[in-house]
């Protein structure tokens, strides 16, 4: 199949590569600025190119792997004549953003990429929506042949997901952060905590975070809880957060 990848980043260098290995020919990558557009074409034997004029109409799937805020102006300036399935990878983005085009879709990976870190495909749920069955199920079929978990999935629902990796992620990363430099200020490496994050992130593979919830919180211990809080007085915004989560934990009871 040939591939046209519209974004040089994370996720169009980590998806050309996967597709790559399964035997699929990436013939271009766009990006706006050719230096970055040439360094993954490079890795891939495809054709590097800045200008979407230049799009090959040809290929039979162009992946939009740019930023949400991005999509929409990449959409203005695609040319309305390619043959193959547009698709982008957004979790927040409608999939009325493409219906300019006559085929078009959606294929959401729940997972964050780096360049530089390898993942095993398998193990990633992809959310499946299209603007017909039929492309549902080309899609459905191509991206079963990286992940055994595939799922149909429309944009309300995408969303309700992305908003809930956003949480598990990058609000958890917060958090760790957030107690890394608290251990820092009291000269204590972070990697004591890693056991426990590790535990916590493994107990939830299996049974319901509510019901695994421990601490202070869930025991109403005022006692400890208003120790923390002394702790941390010099920080009002840690403070804050801890208050915040401390009585979200309380009223779930």
């Amino acid at each position: 199949m040939n591939i046209v990848l519209i974004g040089s980043g994370n996720i169009a260098t980590v998806w050309g590569k996967a597709f790559a290995q399964l035997g699929h020919n990436i013939t271009q990558v766009y990006s706006h600025k050719l230096a970055n557009a040439c360094a993954l074409a490079n890795l891939l034997s495809a054709e590097g190119i800045d200008e979407l004029t230049k799009l090959n109409l040809e290929a039979e799937l162009y992946i939009l792997a740019v930023s949400d805020s991005a999509i929409p102006e990449i959409v203005d300036q695609l040319p309305k004549q390619i043959k193959g399935i547009l698709i982008h990878c957004s979790g927040a983005s409608d999939i009325a953003v493409l219906n300019k085009f006559e085929q078009y879709g959606v294929a959401y990976p729940i997972q964050s990429f780096s360049k530089d870190v390898e993942l095993d495909f398998k193990t990633i749920p992809f959310g499946i929506e299209a603007n017909t069955k039929q492309n549902v199920d080309f899609l459905t079929k191509l991206f079963s042949s990286l992940s055994e978990n595939v799922f149909p999935c429309d944009s309300e629902q995408r969303l309700a997901i992305h908003l809930g990796a956003v949480i598990v992620n990058n609000f958890s990363n917060a958090l760790f952060q957030m107690a890394y430099e608290l251990l820092a200020q009291h000269q204590l490496p972070f990697n004591l905590l890693q056991p426990i994050i590790l535990e916590t992130a493994q107990k939830v593979q299996n049974r319901i975070p509510r019901d695994v919830q421990t601490g202070p919180a869930v025991r109403n211990d005022d006692v400890t809880i208003n120790k923390h809080l002394q702790f941390i007085s010099d920080n009002p915004e840690w403070q804050s957060i801890y208050q915040q989560i401390t009585d979200l934990i309380k009223k779930r009871g």
